[in-house]
């Protein structure tokens, strides 16, 4: 566990057969703190999730429900995830309280579509920061650098290539992904480096 930026606290769960961290973040913010697409918590992390409070929790996308649900428990905090993404995660044993929306605000973040792997996807940004919370539309791997999942397991592969040549017209500095390793310098340009690489 450990503050990756300033506010925003990162802790990771080792994927072996990935090969690399899957991240969950608590971002503290005066309106309440969010907490993204957590992973498995140590008791470490629960102490501070239980200590500071957390008034949502965010899910990017339908495989990330991740422990959302016992994050709830410890802390009473709804879950949200996009209605597109919501069946799928109930069926994963989920428990859903409210719907991101594409366009909506919440803390500091602008909720931003990005379609692709899954229809509900979404990415989390604040402006003011020049800072982007990534799902799945993008990974962290290999470390420096920002790739794709396998188009195996993509519902559209070019809807998912337009979705991330898309954030490109945003202003970006750090990307905080949840697979991988964060982007902490010039994530706009490693986000431009990728979709240079995207078929015409």
């Amino acid at each position: 566990m450990r503050e990756i930026v300033t506010g925003i606290v990162m802790w990771s769960w080792r994927s072996e057969p990935h090969g690399y961290d899957f991240n969950g973040y608590l971002v503290r913010h005066p309106d309440g703190n969010l907490c993204i697409d957590p992973v498995e918590p140590g008791d470490d992390v629960l102490a501070l999730l239980r200590g500071e409070g957390v008034a949502h929790i965010l899910v990017t996308n339908r495989n990330h429900v991740r422990r959302a649900n016992l994050v709830r428990e410890q802390t009473g905090a709804p879950v949200a995830i996009h209605p597109a993404d919501a069946a799928y995660a109930r069926g994963q044993g989920a428990t859903i309280d409210a719907e991101l929306h594409a366009g909506a605000r919440i803390g500091p973040f602008s909720v931003v579509g990005v379609p692709g792997k899954s229809p509900g996807e979404v990415a989390l940004y604040d402006a003011a920061r020049r800072l982007l919370v990534v799902g799945d539309v993008v990974i962290g791997n290999p470390p420096g650098r920002l790739s794709l999942l396998r188009e195996k397991v993509m519902d559209d592969p070019p809807r998912l290539r337009e979705s991330v040549e898309a954030l490109t017209s945003l202003e970006i500095d750090t990307v905080l992904v949840g697979d991988g390793e964060p982007i902490l310098r010039e994530a706009g340009a490693r986000l431009r480096e990728l979709v240079a690489t995207f078929p015409a």
